[in-house]
């Protein structure tokens, strides 16, 4: 699977630790976010992610700000990105399993490594269950296109 990580400064360390341990599960990682500690815009990194899952560059996307919230928010801007914030493994797989999600997000100050790993772990090994789930995904779908 190929998948886009993304990140703003609050996050530099917890994206390399994730992007390690992403490789280590066999999937190839696209390094959609910053690298500097500096101070910086995390809209940006969110929708850098967000686009390339929705024009389908990469299969999944993964973002990590301070709290996930933010960065979130812009990704869910982008037409077709279905992005949720995940500070457990249950909500990771029940994101995947019932609302189809491309796009998991957490928060470098809300969880930790081992943590985020499971998350992500979590959320890679779940399946779309697909029934009454897709009826609501094509809800949402419908929303979205109304504008």
């Amino acid at each position: 699977m190929k998948i886009a990580i993304g990140n703003d400064h609050t996050a530099v360390d917890l994206k390399m630790e994730v992007m390690e341990y992403v490789k280590s599960l066999g999937h190839e990682v696209v390094n959609m976010g910053t690298d500097s500690k500096e101070s910086c815009h995390y809209p940006e990194y969110g929708e850098k992610v967000g686009r390339a899952v929705a024009d389908k560059e990469v299969d999944c996307g993964i973002l990590i700000c301070g709290t996930g919230v933010g960065i979130s928010l812009a990704a869910n801007k982008i037409k077709g990105v279905r992005c949720g914030v995940c500070s457990d493994t249950t909500t990771a797989h029940l994101i995947k399993e019932h609302n189809n999600a491309n796009v998991i997000a957490f928060g470098a100050r809300i969880v930790g490594n081992e943590q985020a790993k499971d998350i992500v772990k979590s959320y890679l090994d779940a399946e779309f269950m697909g029934g009454r789930h897709q009826i609501r995904v094509d809800m949402i779908r419908e929303i979205e296109e109304k504008g």
